[in-house]
């Protein structure tokens, strides 16, 4: 049987108003529980920042109060005596953490990039991939026992080629022992590894295949396209990725505290034994006294403090490059 134009129009018309049909009461209010729920997540987890940092300041406040601001230039930490100063954990948290970024960012951009690609058979691919993010679930202790009983032993023939040829400069200037700055912050950028590849593939993974199809149909090679396509699409992720990095390596305890030294001077070697906030502590929280406690918590608001403008900083900085390669396709 045939139908006639009329009828057909009747029907597709039929079919298509059905798409604006008013939902049914249930599914509006599944999605009215799915905007409330999301939202009540987002307010409590604003809630439980503002709660931590209320609850470190007002613990740190009798610190704040005796030291003020001079505790950030501060170089002497002598429980005895009460005097604290930051500026040694604080100069060991960043130097670390920036020797962890110089180690581990192009080494799991590397990874990452060899294995979002099809540079390996599949199922090799999948069994690399799986072993790459479970060494994100390792412990920190037991990077931190490894970095002792092996990573040391083998690194300290590296350290002493630095110190025999470089000591002209500043930075590889003494002896090293063993523990050090530099040995922190090697098993740090070791550690952020997983993290950053994890993440670092799956924004090169997301990447619209459309776009390295059109690179390829314009004569590029396969890492013309990568460099000058995929990278620049992913970049956003990208940069996120090694601000998850970041974080990690500025708050790690366990592994930093057995590798760094504890020294409580400062020195500019990357050789020497040093100090950072975490893993002071770490060491001195369980057997502090009242005033000390006040100065512990005051590093601690300070870490906060450091984490947040990073944070914030590495906002800014990808919203920027968004803008601009927006604006350089356009």
């Amino acid at each position: 049987m045939t139908t006639t134009p009329t009828q057909q129009m009747t029907t597709t018309f039929s079919e298509s108003s059905s798409l604006f049909r008013p939902r049914p009461v249930f599914q509006r209010r599944r999605d009215w529980l799915f905007i409330w729920a999301t939202r009540i997540a987002v307010f409590f987890s604003a809630f439980l920042l503002l709660w931590i940092a209320l609850e470190i300041g007002i613990q740190a406040l009798p610190a704040i109060r005796k030291f003020g601001l001079g505790f950030f230039w501060g170089t002497t930490w002598d429980p005895v005596e009460e005097i604290y100063g930051a500026w040694p954990q604080i100069y060991g948290t960043l130097v670390t953490s920036l020797i962890a970024l110089i180690v581990g960012v192009p080494l799991s951009f590397g990874i990452s990039i060899f294995l979002s690609e099809d540079f390996l058979p599949k199922p090799l691919r999948t069994a690399l991939i799986i072993v790459v993010e479970l060494l994100a679930a390792i412990p920190s202790v037991v990077y931190g026992i490894w970095g002792l009983f092996i990573f040391i032993p083998f690194f300290r023939p590296i350290q002493m080629f630095l110190f025999q040829h470089f000591n002209w400069l500043p930075i590889f200037s003494t002896p090293p022992v063993g523990p050090g700055m530099l040995t922190a912050g090697v098993v740090l950028g070791i550690m952020i590894i997983p993290i950053i590849t994890a993440i670092a593939r799956e924004m090169l993974v997301s990447v619209p295949p459309e776009l390295r199809a059109a690179a390829y149909a314009m004569g590029a090679t396969r890492w013309e396209a990568i460099f000058g396509v995929v990278l620049p699409a992913a970049i956003g992720g990208l940069l996120g990725a090694v601000v998850l990095g970041l974080g990690r390596a500025l708050g790690e305890t366990m592994a930093v505290a057995m590798l760094i030294g504890n020294a409580r001077g400062i020195s500019i070697s990357l050789l020497a034994p040093a100090s950072n906030i975490p893993a002071l502590l770490a060491n001195e929280f369980a057997e502090a006294g009242p005033e000390q406690v006040a100065a512990l918590m005051y590093l601690a608001l300070i870490l906060l403090a450091i984490t947040l403008v990073v944070n914030i900083a590495a906002e800014l900085m990808i919203r920027r490059v968004k803008f601009a390669l927006t604006a350089s396709w356009e």
